[in-house]
């Protein structure tokens, strides 16, 4: 199965190739610059790199949420222009997923933490269980004060919402472990391999019913709302 995934939840946003599981290439880039502004460019490059052309896709996989709501929105829209265009099935994966799924084999719960803005962190839990991690959480949104205390030692935490909580998390002690920076991201790989599950399970979903995981309302729906 050959798969394009999309992961621009995050400023890290990212693409990548995947043929039966093997990353054939990616391309990363967490730098100031709006993904609409990169990331046709990326699948397009990453394609000529790669040797491949759109007709050889089998499927797309794409980073659904929670993140930032136009990252979100430019790589849904990115992914079910594609798909419409192609004919291609499409696996959403939730980006806390693909988070925590950076550290496979990890000895202790993996707390994914994403900047949400306006004072919060997007985060759930996980635990290594034998190929994949399992989420022990809801997906939630909290100040990052609330959300330390739901935390106990030990724990590893990653992601662009480590900053906030750590003068939160000293209650951890030693059995608290920050992963690398290098680590930090959701990468296009990892949706790409989650997808592929979401494919063989038979959850993949048409283009016009793939949808943003959202946790709070956005700052334009909050306007429509107050009129």
């Amino acid at each position: 199965m050959r798969i394009l995934a999309l992961e621009t939840a995050t400023l890290a946003g990212s693409a990548a190739l995947l043929e039966g599981g093997r990353v054939i290439g990616q391309s990363l880039l967490d730098v100031a610059l709006t993904h609409s502004e990169r990331l046709l460019a990326m699948v397009d490059r990453l394609l000529q790199d790669s040797g491949w052309d759109v007709a050889v896709l089998d499927a797309l996989a794409v980073s659904v949420g929670p993140g930032s709501f136009t990252g979100l929105r430019v790589g849904i829209a990115t992914v079910k222009g594609l798909a419409m265009s192609l004919g291609l099935p499409v696996a959403p994966v939730p980006t806390l997923d693909a988070l925590a799924s950076n550290l496979p084999f990890a000895d202790a719960p993996v707390c994914p933490l994403l900047d949400a803005r306006k004072g919060e962190v997007y985060l759930s839990l996980y635990r290594w269980n034998e190929d994949r991690m399992e989420r022990q959480w809801e997906y939630l949104a909290l100040p990052p004060s609330a959300a330390a205390e739901r935390l106990e030692p030990p724990v590893i935490v990653l992601g662009d919402g480590v900053a906030a909580c750590l003068p939160f998390l000293s209650h951890l002690g030693a059995r608290l472990r920050v992963a690398p920076a290098s680590h930090s991201a959701p990468s296009a790989a990892v949706v790409g391999r989650l997808g592929q599950r979401v494919l063989e399970s038979g959850q993949a979903v048409a283009a016009d019913a793939l949808e943003p995981l959202y946790l709070r309302p956005s700052e334009a729906e909050l306007k429509a709302r107050r009129g």
